[in-house]
């Protein structure tokens, strides 16, 4: 199957990791700060655990990093 890529915020990202629909994600971290934010990680009941940093790529203006789940 192809590649999909999901549109929207932390709350829609997090409905689609409690499902186990994701096997691999990107993400593109840009380091501004405009209020309190949102992290994608929390409340997901140690679901996060499951996946691993397997490619981080920064500079000064962004850091891609590449999450797969562990197998």
């Amino acid at each position: 199957m192809g590649d999909v890529r999901l549109g929207g915020g932390v709350a829609t990202i997090q409905q689609y990791l409690r499902a186990g629909l994701v096997d691999e994600m990107t993400l593109a971290i840009v380091p501004i700060l405009l209020g309190d934010g949102e992290r994608l990680f929390d409340h997901l009941d140690g679901i996060s655990a499951n996946y691993e940093c397997v490619e981080l790529i920064s500079s000064p203006a962004v850091v891609h990093a590449r999450f797969a789940r562990r197998s």
